[in-house]
């Protein structure tokens, strides 16, 4: 297995300062780290919105290991004759459909590997809610060359459900079983974040420990497992997309994508379903694909530096799908525009070096997109770019700096009559000006270009930090977000920055349905969907009037099923739209 150690980046750096700038900042003790209030709530409590449409809870991660402490050889089980029973699966990552089956792909751990990915070979913890072992785990004592930083990887699952049977079934050990290779890469993927299917072959992908992406596949019809592959070009993958008769994957290159992007379109069978031909060269990784009018549109990520508007997360709109062949061909790679980006609505060049667009979808005559905001991304960017003299500046950054999700929808792209709307965001925001207060530096509020049409950044919930699918079903269009107030649940003391989560009872992301595209959306449910430990909506599927919900639950401790808590662990939910 090509795992190499990975030693100290420009992105760790920047993890250690941020690691520092916590530490700095007084609060009350807790097992974890102080974290500042959200980007601008709105005043008081919102009432939470228990599902207004019929649902029900398809399938759920089970525990598959023994906690008895950080460091600690697992015990054997579940069931736990010794230590407590761990739930490691966290994410629903892929969706993907064939027929009357619902294929689908997690991740393990998720919130752990992202931290320990972003920080750098973190300090371990542990709270009743969950534990990230980093260096400690007996993943990186029993194999030292895994690096400490996402020593909580555990190998992803496949699964599909079958709605005419009304079962889920295990294809995990397909793979396992396959071949020693087979097994290893599957061992070596840190999650399959991206699920596509086309001509009966499913596909799963994502990141590898060896900065490049492992792709498995299956038969859609028999569930043949039909081998792997590992693709040394890119370090990403996130989403695919069926447009007139093809299947177009987004990848990333470098490691997490830091190094621009491409789009791939899927040249592959059953018997050889690895072909791909390169029809999009980007200067960003490509993030979600949707199709609209006759084109291919993508979201991207901010890259490493983020220097120009291109590498800027933005929105990239293709060639005629009709021009030429049908379809997009490798002679279209360089002929792709960004139409959109994130410098466009943010007024800090700082910040908005720190933006991923998410999800996108069609939905009448517009575009929708949403942004995405990794929490403290923008404070330890601009407390790298500009330090600060003490801790009341550090608590006023970490305050300002701070970003929710933000809704646009637009339509004529690359015409003189281009026309994009912000239907949730702010009409102003708090931007760094290293020159105030005689060149001490200060925050100045400036515009953002846009008047928000129906309401507030965070669509009124400024935990809302990512706006992470959208998709029509039923001829609605909804929104699943990501909601990160729980993991501040208790780890906030009324400290120098002046914030304490009190009673706060709105837990869990957030479904939101436009029942109209000239309209506001409506809340479908606010509190994770029937379980507030869910903190996101990571991925839908839509099925007709079905609509799958993949979601996020990275509370690896939370297993007791006798207890007041709800469960840790992803969930597989199926609700009725129309």
């Amino acid at each position: 297995m090509n795992i190499r150690r990975r030693y100290p980046t420009r992105r760790h750096r920047l993890g250690a300062v941020l690691a520092v700038l916590l530490l700095t900042l007084p609060f009350t003790a807790t097992p974890a780290t102080a974290t500042p209030a959200p980007a601008e709530p709105e005043p008081g409590q919102r009432a939470s919105v228990t599902s207004t449409l019929p649902y029900q809870l398809i399938a759920k991660a089970r525990p598959d290991e023994c906690f008895n402490g950080i460091g600690v050889v697992y015990p054997a089980g579940p069931p736990c004759a010794q230590g407590q029973p761990k739930v490691n699966q966290a994410y629903v990552w892929g969706l993907a459909q064939v027929g009357t089956r619902v294929w689908f792909g997690t991740g393990a751990n998720v919130h752990c590997v992202v931290q320990g990915a972003t920080l750098g070979e973190p300090q371990p913890v542990a709270i009743p809610d969950y534990v990230c072992e980093y260096g400690e785990s007996q993943i990186v004592k029993q194999n030292p060359i895994v690096p400490a930083a996402v020593g909580d990887q555990r190998r992803p699952e496949v699964f599909y459900f079958d709605q005419s049977t009304r079962t889920v079934v295990r294809k995990t050990t397909d793979i396992e079983n396959a071949s020693a290779a087979d097994q290893l890469r599957l061992r070596a993927t840190l999650g399959l974040r991206a699920g596509g299917a086309f001509n009966n072959v499913v596909l799963f992908g994502g990141p590898g420990l060896n900065n490049s992406i492992n792709l498995f596949a299956f038969n859609g019809t028999t569930g043949a497992f039909l081998g792997s592959t590992n693709l040394t070009a890119y370090g990403n993958i996130r989403h695919f997309v069926v447009a007139e008769g093809a299947l177009y994957a987004g990848v990333g290159i470098g490691r997490n994508g830091e190094d621009g992007g491409q789009v791939l379109r899927w040249t592959g069978s059953l018997t050889n379903p690895f072909s791909f031909v390169t029809v999009a060269n980007l200067p960003a990784q490509a993030a979600d694909l949707t199709y609209f009018k006759g084109r291919i549109y993508v979201s991207s990520w901010s890259t490493a530096l983020a220097s120009t508007p291109q590498q800027t997360a933005g929105l990239w709109m293709s060639p005629l799908l009709a021009d030429g062949q049908p379809g997009l061909v490798a002679g279209d790679a360089g002929s792709w525009r960004q139409v959109w980006h994130a410098r466009m609505y943010e007024p800090d060049p700082v910040i908005a070096g720190t933006y991923g667009l998410g999800g996108l979808a069609a939905f009448g005559d517009y575009l929708y997109w949403g942004t995405m905001h990794v929490p403290l991304k923008s404070a330890f960017a601009l407390r790298l770019r500009y330090p600060q003299p003490s801790d009341e500046a550090n608590c006023q950054l970490l305050k300002s700096s701070l970003r929710a999700a933000v809704v646009f929808r637009g339509r004529d792209f690359g015409a003189t009559n281009q026309q994009v709307d912000l239907l949730y965001g702010a009409s102003e925001l708090s931007a760094y000006d290293p020159a105030a207060n005689a060149g001490v530096g200060g925050w100045v509020n400036r515009p953002t270009n846009y008047t928000p049409l129906y309401g507030s950044q965070g669509i009124g919930n400024g935990y809302n930090n990512y706006l992470w699918k959208m998709t029509v079903a039923g001829g609605k269009l909804f929104i699943g977000t990501m909601d990160w107030s729980y993991l501040l649940k208790g780890r906030i003391g009324s400290g120098r920055c002046g914030h304490d989560m009190g009673e706060y009872n709105d837990y869990g992301g957030d479904l939101w349905m436009f029942s109209t595209p000239d309209g506001p959306g409506t809340p479908v449910d606010t509190v994770g969907v029937g379980n507030y430990l869910n903190y996101g909506i990571r991925n839908m599927l839509a099925d007709g009037s079905r609509l799958y919900l993949g979601m996020a639950n990275p509370m690896n401790l939370r297993t007791d099923p006798n207890d007041a808590v709800p469960e840790g662990g992803w969930e597989l939910i199926e609700m009725t739209v129309g």
